[in-house]
């Protein structure tokens, strides 16, 4: 194996620079500098430096053929630890600014860049760290929103929203690129695409791969004339409508109007990304396209970016002058999607109306694309019932996901469970003709945030146990630790480094929130976006029985334990914003109760973010994954918290069914029913007759709906599991019983924190194949056909192993 390359560009001189600009840009020393201050001299600093010395996947090469990640999220976070690591050079500016009387954890305050929702948008992040570990020709495109996901406040309980200007402070991260703009045109309007190319740094290997975000700005960016006619508000009108395109991460969508804005969103970036791919190819070709699907191919994460599939044909048609058939025959080769979910209201599909409203060329080549298919289905054994659902345009609607189904060279599932439930139910028919098209990619993280910047105590430790830090690049290393997971002292460590992680984490909730909680206790912790599939709901349902019960004394806990809930609801998604005001009144309950609360605390927590979860996933214990089965793709926070040697207490769902395979079902804790279980009793589910004979379950419904809160009315709650009309589709109080006692037992195992100590280890041990690494790998060597900069990509060893775990073989 080749060594890590080691990077000694940043040397004394580089921080007497440092030292300079903060003195003089901003009158202060270099104690007094803000993180965010901190943040934007060091990250122009290193741009500045290593532009001219990476090799970047940006620039096209004949005959070698470059992937394209196309995605509405690309949830960053905070670049700047992760980029010093990656570049090799934390060490040097730990000890650099020591000298000069700052901090480096300073720079753990900076804004996150929250381009994104939750795990759609963190794992296009992973996933451009790994494509540039392993120096593959990759590069992203997206959207460069003014305003990422909304900031969260929690005022009596209810979530408030606020604007995310995360650029406020600037983003030395990021370089405007405007000789490379793209115009886009509507129907009704014309809009001028501005790119921000963002480098994502390999680990160590002097390569980079690009993410470039497109700002959407007026052609004409302000009316003069009508200025001068003192109209003002009209003169700016085109501007503010231009800009409205990229203002907000998914505004919403409930009247025509916000659907309009989402339509225009995803046109918007699939076309300045598509011709910016054509113009470089043609740099090179010419108006000769007969290589273009040899050497480019288009990876749609999820449905938004399936829109390119018609935009590409209807750009080769119409303004490369290409026939239908052999601009068909291209847009064939050079597209993959990525189905995220199996639920159907989350498969976009748009009214005829409305998308010809705006979009009526690309609408002809949607028609084009149907008719095409339903001439194809002629000729293979189909129902009627069977043809209309996989029709593209079907009762007046565009269904989105049978674009990508018809015309993908490479269809993929986020787990193997996801894969196999798609296979069999939600793309059954397609499967059935098109055989060989869905396969399996289990999603991944990246170990470089989520274990190296997330917990570097416990990527010391990993590195001491496995005798190297090659585990960075390599995570399947990490199984070298089963060995010695029965040396007592090695348990010992591995529980002060968990100890001292929920420390750092009560600490800082005290200073954030001034909510204090027992560092010692254990950390059950559930961290995603507030749905009812995820059932954060069942989770509360349990903490308030757990609170009744330790009042009556029928419970007597042997560990006191903080049970830790996070994530954000959707503005227009009620239920889930009253889910929170639940979860905030039982809080507040449990809160005000000394008999209970030295044995148990419950906490939401407030503006939840990636830089938030960095310090969660060190500090869990507990990793709460309780969606119902069937309905979790994959889950990535799951795999985030097993690395981090927490243990999972969750469903056969998503990337939970793999994660106790790779490290065992006694090491941690399942409940509750299988997709095949409730698949047997969908239609007949009747929750009203579990809430009659259940006293349990009664009692807790009963007091949420009745005495919770004087000033708040949990019926939507209430109607939500007990509606025989509209029986709870998640099951929350058919497996309820199960979760609750599995829990307890899980908790209760905590008082031996040698035991689960050894459980942690084991996880840790396990959790190699879950690196975005190998799964970035798997799409490079069974999706996209593309081979990594052999220069630049150091670990023969990496690509052995992950062929003896996965089949990929460069």
């Amino acid at each position: 194996m080749t060594k890590v390359k080691e990077n000694g560009e940043i040397n004394s001189a580089f921080w007497e620079r440092y030292k300079y600009v903060i003195e003089n840009r901003f009158l202060k020393s270099p104690s007094e500098a803000s993180p965010e201050e901190m943040n934007k001299i060091i990250g122009e600093m290193i741009t500045d430096s290593f532009a001219r010395n990476r090799k970047s996947s940006q620039t096209p090469e004949v005959d070698k053929k470059r992937a394209y990640y196309l995605s509405a999220e690309f949830l960053l976070g905070r670049a700047i630890i992760n980029n010093l690591i990656s570049l090799g050079l934390y060490d040097k500016a730990k000890e650099s600014l020591d000298e000069l009387s700052s901090e480096i954890g300073k720079l753990k305050k900076v804004e996150d860049a929250g381009l994104g929702n939750g795990g759609l948008g963190r794992l296009a992040a992973c996933f451009m760290d790994s494509a540039a570990t392993l120096a593959l020709p990759v590069m992203g495109y997206g959207i460069r929103y003014k305003y990422g996901i909304f900031k969260q406040i929690i005022e009596n309980g209810k979530q408030i929203e606020e604007p995310d200007d995360w650029t406020s402070y600037g983003d030395p991260w990021s370089i405007e690129r405007a000789d490379d703009s793209v115009t886009v045109e509507f129907d009704d309007m014309k809009v001028k695409a501005v790119p921000y190319d963002t480098p994502i740094y390999g680990y160590k290997n002097n390569y980079a791969v690009t993410v470039r975000l497109w700002e959407s700005r007026p052609v004409i960016p302000f009316d003069f004339d009508l200025y001068n006619a003192q109209k003002h508000s009209q003169s700016l009108e085109e501007k503010n409508k231009a800009e409205n395109i990229s203002r907000v991460l998914y505004p919403a969508d409930d009247t025509d109007e916000g659907k309009i804005l989402r339509l225009r969103q995803e046109y918007f970036f699939s076309y300045a990304s598509l011709k910016d791919v054509i113009q470089a190819y043609k740099k090179i070709h010419g108006n000769d396209f007969v290589n273009f699907a040899k050497e480019n191919i288009f990876q749609l994460n999820d449905t938004h970016p399936v829109i390119a599939i018609p935009t590409l044909i209807c750009i080769l048609c119409e303004e490369e002058g290409l026939e239908f058939k052999e601009s068909f025959d291209i847009a064939k080769g050079v597209f993959a999607y990525t189905n995220h979910t199996i639920m159907a209201e989350a498969l976009e599909n748009w009214s005829e109306k409305l998308f010809k409203s705006i979009l009526s060329k690309i609408y002809i080549y949607v028609t084009k694309l149907d008719d095409m298919l339903k001439s194809e289905l002629d000729s293979y054994s189909v129902t009627n019932d069977e043809a209309t659902s996989m029709h593209i345009i079907s009762n007046g609607r565009i269904y989105m996901a049978n674009i990508a189904m018809y015309m993908c060279v490479k269809v993929n599932g986020v787990a193997k469970l996801h894969t196999d439930i798609i296979k069999a139910d939600l793309f059954s028919s397609w499967n059935r003709i098109y055989t060989g098209k869905i396969i399996n990619v289990t999603n991944g993280i990246t170990q470089r945030r989520w274990l190296g910047v997330a917990n570097p105590e416990l990527s010391d430790f990993v590195s001491r146990l496995t005798e190297s830090d090659d585990w960075f690049y390599d995570l399947t290393k990490l199984s070298a630790i089963k060995k010695k997971v029965s040396d007592s002292s090695v348990v010992a460590e591995f529980n002060t480094i968990k100890s001292f992680r929920r420390r750092v984490f009560s600490d800082y909730l005290a200073s954030k929130e001034n909510f204090k909680i027992d560092p010692d206790a254990v950390f059950d912790i559930q961290i995603k976006r507030i749905h009812e599939y995820k059932r954060q709901l069942m989770n509360a349902l349990s903490v308030l029985r757990m609170y009744f019960d330790i009042k009556s004394g029928t419970l007597k806990p042997s560990i006191p334990v903080n049970v830790l809930i996070g994530g954000k609801a959707a503005p227009g998604y009620k239920l889930a914003k009253d889910i929170i005001k639940l979860v905030c009144d039982i809080e507040k309950l449990i809160k005000s109760d000394k008999d209970v609360n030295k044995y148990l605390n419950l906490h939401f927590i407030e503006g939840y973010n990636v830089s938030y979860a960095e310090m969660l996933v060190a500090a869990a214990d507990i990793s709460e994954q309780i969606s119902t089965a069937g309905c979790e793709a994959s889950g990535t926070g799951n795999m985030k918290m097993m690395l981090n040697g927490a243990l999972t207490l969750g469903t056969l769902d998503g990337a939970n069914v793999e994660i106790v395979n790779e490290a065992g079902r006694e090491n941690n804790y399942i409940f509750g029913s299988t997709v095949e279980e409730l698949d047997k009793i969908r239609g007949m589910y009747n929750p009203l007759d579990i809430y009659e004979k259940n006293s349990s379950i009664k009692e807790l419904l009963d007091f949420i709906n009745r005495s919770l809160s004087s000033s708040y009315a949990y019926g939507d709650i209430y109607d939500s599991l007990l509606n025989l009309n509209n029986p709870d589709r998640y099951f929350v109080l058919k497996d309820f019983d199960s979760y609750h006692n599995t829990r307890l037992r899980a908790i209760n195992d905590f008082s031996d924190r040698n035991r689960t100590g050894i459980k942690g280890l084991y996880n840790i041990a396990a959790a190699g194949v879950f690196s975005s690494d190998r799964s970035v790998a798997t799409y490079a060597e069974k999706v996209w056909k593309i081979k990594p900069e052999a220069e630049f990509y150091y670990s023969m060893a990496q690509k052995e192993n992950y062929a003896d775990k996965t089949g990929v073989n460069y």
